[in-house]
């Protein structure tokens, strides 16, 4: 059975940092891709930020570009968040979930077939 299980979440004031992690027990790790998506109360899930399979090739939402970096270690089996500068907007329900191998960088929440349940982000003012 397929586990996606989410950590790092919590409470971090504006500008603060704060890394997420993302622990998989989808077998062969290395061959699934892995995105991060995030929910904020009564908004849509959107997509964050993607690390492919393979030669982890990344992609990220233009809104945390340049602040938010993905990054995978196939050993640990695990892929993280690392998450900067955090601003109000940036709170919500942070999901990591995995689809297997693929040929893009996929951001739609229906091009992935395993989910986490969630870690939750405060930005505080």
């Amino acid at each position: 059975q397929v586990q996606l299980v989410e950590s790092g979440g919590g409470l971090v004031q504006a500008g603060g940092s704060l890394r997420l992690s993302c622990a998989a027990s989808v077998d062969p790790f290395s061959r699934y891709t892995i995105g991060w998506f995030r929910q904020a109360p009564g908004k849509d899930r959107e997509f964050v930020a993607v690390i492919t399979w393979g030669r982890s090739g990344t992609f990220y939402a233009d809104h945390v570009k340049g602040r938010f970096i993905i990054s995978r270690d196939n050993d640990k089996r695990e892929v993280y968040l690392q998450m900067n500068n955090l601003k109000p907007d940036d709170a919500a329900v942070y999901y990591c979930a995995a689809r297997h191998a693929g040929s893009e960088f996929y951001t739609s929440t229906r091009d992935y077939n395993f989910w986490g349940k969630g870690t939750l982000v405060t930005v505080s003012t």
